[in-house]
């Protein structure tokens, strides 16, 4: 038997031959040599293709003269369905020239049925190379799979960054217009922005998150609540053909799970289902408890649709990144609820065929209440004149905070930079409360605050800060009192801030 390289296991070989007394004395010399196989014969091309289509065997060994068609007839038969099978021409009559074509045709090795010493080394050797190339293949695949993630990784931690700058505005503005009407449609309007901009920023929240590998954090999530925000955003995309129903078994269902993340699920089903019933249908999402064979107890949400359906091999690939069945699509959705979902201690399963539509269902630990109920806050107290003094180069996110804490009763001073902040100082009066952005290029908030300490403020501070690049508290000035807000901005934070800073 041969004995180098890795066990080879019982192999299935199919034997090409008329004659079945030679497939006989092939089968015992490979026995012989001590290689663990079974064997099929075929002497037929017909017989041939059901064969292939039966079962896929290890090796093909044919015979080059063959009644009714050749060995290379064969050869390109089993090429044509299995391009990387193992095949060994074995014949009693093999010349140069044959044997050259047969090579070049495709054919692993030759051998001569009266020198037959070599055969069970050639089918061990040519088992192992099939086997070697095809773990070649999946680890060339992870390998590329593994860098189209890590690039995608980087596009995600270059990209977030400024994306929240750019959606700061839908976190402040929805405020500001509902202060200023009281139209119901404007009001709703800002609710619908509000909504987007805590969506926009937590995703790219998450998308570091993913970068660097950590959890984003969790909270408890009333599903009927959920599914009217979910219901609020896809209201623009839903054609009139298509209805769309919500049914939460039991209003106080509630899941533990990042609020973004699972809306970000259920909005990225509902999308695909609303593309798959491009002539109208029902779209629902389902709430309701569940439990398993081991007792234990889930909440399943369940988005179905009356679409198309999704046939075998698409479901065996829709989790795989980058596949996609839109012209347009990046293949990346579906990966990304799977790992949500999992992520959150759940799972995902579906049910689809062509023609009957399409079932997600997302299984998730049930919520069990802490003992403890939450204290409400109580309401943020206007201003009364006080004087803020706001230093942030985001031109944006200056006008806007300007303008909301005038809103609330404060006399705003603006400044783009610490300079022009320091300038104000020195030619008019020490403001009541500074707020000074950590991330200024051009004069840190530390130094900004140790020059104003010289100039003889010594008020409250409120310092914005970026999760990616968090203060060094240790130093700012020790006479003044500092307090750290976390951007991106909402504006109660923002007024509760105030008030607190300033009490």
């Amino acid at each position: 038997m041969p004995r180098n390289g890795p066990v080879l296991g019982h192999l299935r070989i199919l034997l090409v031959d008329d004659s079945p007394g030679e497939a006989e004395l092939l089968s015992g010399q490979i026995l012989a040599a001590g290689l663990e196989a079974s064997f099929q014969r075929a002497e037929s091309a017909a017989e041939l293709r059901r064969a292939l289509a039966r079962s896929t065997p290890d090796i093909v060994l044919s015979d080059l003269s063959l009644p009714g068609f050749s060995g290379l007839d064969a050869l390109r038969i089993v090429r044509d369905s299995h391009p990387d099978m193992p095949f060994i021409f074995v014949s009693g009559t093999l010349g140069e020239e044959p044997a050259v074509e047969a090579l070049r045709e495709g054919a692993n090795d030759y051998i001569i049925k009266h020198q037959p010493a070599r055969l069970p080394s050639a089918v061990a050797r040519a088992v192992r190379d099939a086997r070697g190339a095809i773990d070649r293949a999946r680890v060339e695949a992870e390998l590329m799979r593994a860098q189209r993630l890590e690039s995608l990784s980087l596009l995600a931690a270059g990209l977030s960054h400024d994306l929240r700058n750019i959606l700061q505005p839908l976190l402040i503005m929805p405020d500001l217009l509902k202060a200023r009407t009281d139209d119901p449609q404007l009001r709703h309007l800002a609710d619908v922005i509000a909504e987007c901009g805590r969506r926009g920023h937590e995703m790219a929240e998450s998308m570091l998150s993913f970068v660097r590998g950590s959890r984003t954090p969790s909270e408890p999530i009333k599903v009927a609540m959920l599914f009217e925000a979910v219901a609020l955003l896809l209201r623009s995309n839903l054609p009139p053909e298509v209805e769309l129903e919500l049914e939460v078994a039991d209003p106080e269902l509630t899941v533990h799970a990042n609020y973004t993340e699972l809306q970000q699920v259920l909005l990225n089903l509902a999308l695909n289902s609303i593309q798959a019933m491009p002539d109208g249908g029902r779209l629902t999402l389902l709430a309701q408890a569940d439990s398993d064979a081991q007792g234990l107890s889930w909440l399943r949400i369940a988005v179905s649709d009356q679409g198309t359906g999704m046939s075998q091999e698409v479901l065996s690939n829709l989790f795989n990144p980058f596949f996609t069945t839109k012209p347009n699509g990046t293949g990346l959705g579906l990966m990304s609820c799977k790992r949500i979902i999992e992520g959150a201690q759940g799972r995902i399963q579906v049910q689809s065929a062509p023609g009957d539509g399409t079932r997600f269902d997302l299984l998730l630990p049930a919520y069990v209440a802490p003992a403890d109920a939450p204290v409400a806050e109580p309401p943020v107290a206007a201003g009364s004149g006080q004087s803020i003094l706001v230093v942030d180069g985001e031109a944006t996110r200056l006008s806007l905070l300007g303008n909301a804490l005038s809103s609330q009763g404060y006399h705003l001073q603006l400044a783009c930079d610490g300079a022009a902040a320091l300038r104000w100082m020195q030619q008019e009066a020490m403001p009541a409360l500074v707020i000074a952005d950590a991330g200024s290029k051009l004069l840190s908030a530390s130094s900004l605050l140790r020059e104003m300490s010289a100039l003889g403020y010594h008020g409250p501070v409120l310092v914005l800060e970026s999760e990616d690049v968090p203060v060094r508290r240790g130093r700012f000035p020790a006479g003044i009192p500092v307090h750290v807000l976390r951007k991106p901005l909402e504006m109660q934070q923002v007024f509760r801030s105030v008030a607190e800073a300033l009490a």
